[in-house]
């Protein structure tokens, strides 16, 4: 199985998720990172979900569920988005839900995951990944992998009045 490692695995999105994605989605704690800014209702989440299916060529991305590899529950996500074909890019972005499964090393391993999946089957030329300048822990994250900080969006977020910087980070596969 290409997306399993030795703690954890990957799998697509199924309609049992629709709770666990309601929750996230809707974590006002993570809106800064995942750049949302209105609730999601359970009838969109839905129809994402029924939608979830499509090719990552179809949809441009790809969400993956992270799950330890003796439970089919959900922990986190994964993702691959704005996905260019053309340009044999994608940018990428890792979310563990609960604060207490952090910093067990299953970030690390979902996206070694990803990042060999990208380029050795989707044969991607590069990943990148925008990281809050403040969000040490996924600025450690992804450095660990080799993505490269190629330069700085100045106060590119406005985030409860305050605009901060964002990092531009680049992983290419040589």
């Amino acid at each position: 199985m290409t997306l399993k490692g030795q703690n954890i695995y990957l799998r697509a999105l199924e309609p049992e998720d629709l709770e666990f994605v309601y929750v996230i989605e809707n974590d006002e704690s993570i809106w800064e990172v995942s750049h949302t800014q209105t609730p999601y209702s359970r009838f969109l989440i839905r129809q994402y979900l029924e939608n979830a299916h499509q090719d990552i060529y179809e949809a441009k991305q790809l969400r993956l569920v992270i799950c330890l590899t003796n439970s089919s529950e959900a922990i986190g996500l994964i993702d691959l988005f704005d996905f260019d074909p053309q340009h044999s890019r994608a940018g990428i972005g890792i979310l563990i839900q609960n604060s207490s499964e952090r910093n067990k090393g299953i970030g690390s391993e979902a996206l070694q995951l990803l990042i060999e999946y990208a380029f050795s089957q989707l044969q991607l030329h590069q990943l990148y990944a925008n990281i809050g300048t403040e969000n040490e822990a996924s600025l450690q994250l992804f450095a660990k992998f080799g993505f490269q900080k190629i330069g700085i969006k100045k106060q590119w977020n406005k985030i409860n009045n305050v605009y901060k910087d964002e990092a531009l980070f680049q992983l290419i596969n040589e």
